[in-house]
């Protein structure tokens, strides 16, 4: 079919040339009154297609009426910001698609302003010496996220950076793990409200006792009010730790939260809270979560503080564990605060426990003994 017209094609451009007809019928086997016919229909097509079209009406047969057109202008000039989806959607059901909205808007000059005002300064260069000392550090946790890493940045080196910015300069360098996570919060309103209290065991020594870090931390703040290195610790380690946290921080908490541990059981540690007036929570038996603040701080200790150090010496980890508790406190980022750290929120206590009370701490660890018949 396609070789049919090709030859009736070439036929009809043959004989406009001027070639002689008698020719033309022989090269292509076309009689002569077809080759007129088609000659007639080449010039028919071509006079039609150079021809004016109509452009149709001037006014368009759907155009909105004036009412309709008035209330999305009153409504555009009292919501520059939004979008013609969102001004449909308060003009109601009845109003006009959003296509129609934006023609409405280009008509009648109402343009769409940007929520956000434009910047008044030139964006953020970072200098060399800058972006060296930045690359230097991300090369030295590699294991963090790009929102931890932008914190620890801003609050060590003292460099403002976005998180939108280490991801690009990661993705640049290659070799970091990315790191996703779906966070659910609950927190306390006030500084020393709760504090959690655990013990992170880390290696069993040759006796069969064990090397752990007892860790007191403060619900609201995410800092640790009170953090020591021991081995096989007991109550009275608990309680000697809680009475320092306390007279260092000048406060007495109104709960703590521990787990069922040994060295959160027994009578001593019990009567130290109900002298203080300290409610003692225990947590239900193989249930973690409810202390989930504190286990997610010892996965970022062993991360950040133990699994950095080849070797594990308890004199050596005791030497440099307030340097790591330091930076936790006053220099590490939370997620919760929005990447501020603990020592922020800490600042907030407006009230102390009275010196005499701290002074005499020591007293109130006590218990009435019970009689026994023999």
């Amino acid at each position: 079919m396609e070789d049919k017209q090709q030859r009736r094609f070439q036929a009809v451009l043959a004989l406009l040339r001027g070639e002689p007809v008698s020719m033309v019928i022989v090269q292509f086997g076309i009689c002569r009154s077809d080759l007129y016919k088609f000659r007639r229909r080449a010039l028919t097509a071509m006079w039609e297609a150079l021809c004016d079209s109509s452009s149709g009406p001037n006014i368009s047969h759907n155009r909105i009426c004036k009412e309709k057109e008035e209330h999305i202008k009153a409504m555009c000039e009292r919501y520059p910001t939004l979008s013609s989806y969102q001004i449909r959607e308060r003009l109601g059901s009845d109003s006009p698609c959003p296509r129609t909205i934006q023609r409405v808007r280009q008509r009648l000059g109402l343009p769409r302003l940007p929520k956000r005002a434009p910047p008044q300064s030139p964006a953020k260069q970072f200098s060399s010496e800058e972006k060296q000392r930045i690359q230097q550090f991300m090369q030295s946790y590699t294991h963090l996220g790009a929102l931890r890493l932008s914190w620890d940045v801003i609050n060590i080196l003292k460099i403002p950076i976005s998180a939108a910015t280490v991801l690009r300069w990661r993705r640049e360098i290659g070799g970091f793990v990315e790191i996703k996570v779906n966070w659910q919060f609950y927190e306390r309103k006030h500084p020393h409200s709760l504090w959690h209290g655990d013990v992170l065991k880390l290696w069993y020594l040759p006796n069969g006792k064990f090397v752990g870090q007892l860790a007191f931390m403060d619900d609201y703040s995410r800092g640790y009010v009170a953090c020591e290195l021991t081995i096989n610790p007991t109550t009275c380690f608990t309680v000697l730790c809680l009475i320092q946290a306390m007279r260092q921080w000048q406060v007495i908490p109104k709960a703590i939260l521990v787990d069922n541990g040994s060295e959160f059981k027994g009578f001593l540690l019990k009567g130290f809270c109900e002298n203080l007036d300290i409610r003692l929570i225990h947590i239900r038996a193989y249930h973690p979560q409810t202390n989930g603040k504190l286990e997610r701080a010892f996965r970022d200790d062993r991360r950040d503080f133990y699994g950095l150090r080849k070797g594990w010496s308890v004199d050596a980890l005791k030497k440099d564990l307030p340097n790591y508790v330091y930076y936790r406190n006053y220099q590490r980022g939370h997620w919760a605060l929005n990447g501020s750290p603990a020592i922020t929120r800490l600042r907030e206590q407006n009230w102390m426990a009275l010196p005499s009370v701290l002074n005499r701490l020591e007293d109130y660890a006590r218990y009435e003994l019970g009689e026994k018949s023999v």
